[in-house]
């Protein structure tokens, strides 16, 4: 019997140019390598549709975000009001296909009595009410803030349903797993490692150059991590950072500059970026969100040096004992001194190498999903 799911996109997933993207795209190839045929259905807002996914699927559909101000007094989340759209539902509905959902973002058929006997499968990124509890903190725009406080309440009550309209559940981190299970009773939910590139573990030995810190900065995480690490950590080092991602603010170019040891690389490419990671000592990567799992850190395991996280980067993963964890600014100045001189051994990369390979595999990750769909 042929195997054909709908996965709807919370955006279109190619490139996979930042973490976000990662675990939706190569989910793609990884499912369609064991006779899975995909028909695709993305929402989009500012990227652009892409040929290159009709390679792992049947079929492509894109449908426009609502981005209307209407949207923000919906008793549903910005993130799923948004993405409500009758065309998609009317595709969903000419055949009895399983449906894949990417994240909380997509789940709004779950709500919808048509579609009550299907059966429905919801990839959880992150705990999002708490996300956005987190965001709140971070931002200093105070519309933003006052948003995030109305999200934070809209989340909560929709997740709590949503725990009981899916069939079943795939987390991102066992942190993840644990809340749905224990805050909402949610009895169908399994932990599932992230969809990553094929990578192996190719950390070069010895010394590097510099500190590094990497991610997409305009996110607001990101943007206050790099804050943070420029004021209270490098700022009292002699130590050089370099900072790299996609679209920094006018604040973060303003504070790199002022800081004689540090400079910025900003939309570095795929081959760059890369090069960037290697050359690197010492990766710096504290995160002040503790929900889903972040592919910088991964990206760094297994293409970098050493690496310095604090408790919110590696909670609830199989990776704490990879790194270096610390949380004081005073920690994490005093272990960045302490490993700036110490070279990356090969003990260390066959260690990486025997946990990473063990808990990140796409192939059987696909596996595991198939036998939760179709069995």
């Amino acid at each position: 019997m042929e195997k054909h799911l709908h996965i709807i996109a919370l955006d279109i997933p190619y490139p996979p140019d930042y973490g976000g993207m990662y675990d939706l795209f190569y989910k793609l190839p990884a499912l369609q390598q064991q006779g899975v045929k995909i028909h695709l259905h993305c929402f989009y807002k500012n990227r652009l549709p892409q040929p290159e996914l009709n390679k792992y699927c049947e079929e492509v559909f894109y449908y426009e975000r609502n981005m209307s101000s209407k949207n923000l007094s919906s008793r549903l989340p910005y993130i799923v009001a948004s993405r409500i759209n009758e065309e998609l539902n009317q595709r969903l509905l000419q055949n009895e296909h399983p449906i894949f959902m990417e994240g909380v973002h997509c789940t709004y058929i779950t709500t919808d009595a048509r579609f009550a006997n299907r059966k429905k499968f919801v990839r959880l990124h992150n705990v999002e009410h708490k996300y956005y509890q987190q965001l709140v903190k971070f931002s200093y725009n105070i519309k933003k803030k006052i948003y995030y406080l109305l999200e934070v309440k809209k989340l909560f009550e929709y997740e709590k349903a949503l725990a009981k309209n899916a069939t079943a559940f795939w987390a991102v981190s066992e942190s993840d797993e644990n809340y749905y299970r224990e805050k909402f009773g949610c009895k169908t939910i399994e932990y599932l490692p992230l969809y990553i590139p094929d990578w192996k573990v190719d950390s070069c030995e010895g010394l590097g150059t510099y500190c590094l810190y990497h991610g997409n900065l305009e996110v607001e995480e990101n943007e206050y991590a790099v804050k943070w690490l420029l004021k209270n950590v490098f700022h009292h080092l002699k130590i050089p950072l370099v900072v790299a991602g996609k679209n920094p603010s006018k604040k973060i170019k303003a504070l790199v500059k002022a800081n004689s040891n540090a400079c910025l690389i900003a939309n570095p490419g795929e081959m760059q970026m890369a090069d960037i990671i290697a050359k690197a000592h010492i990766h710096v990567l504290p995160s002040f969100n503790n929900t889903g799992i972040k592919i910088k850190l991964l990206n760094a395991l297994f293409n970098g040096r050493h690496c310095v996280v604090n408790t919110g980067m590696v909670e609830s993963t199989q990776l704490t004992e990879l790194c270096h964890v610390v949380n004081a600014a005073e920690e994490f100045r005093e272990r960045i001194s302490m490993l700036y001189h110490q070279k990356f051994t090969a003990e260390e990369k066959e260690f990486r190498k025997e946990i990473l390979q063990q808990h990140f595999c796409n192939e059987a990750n696909a596996k595991q999903m198939i036998k939760q769909i179709w069995t």
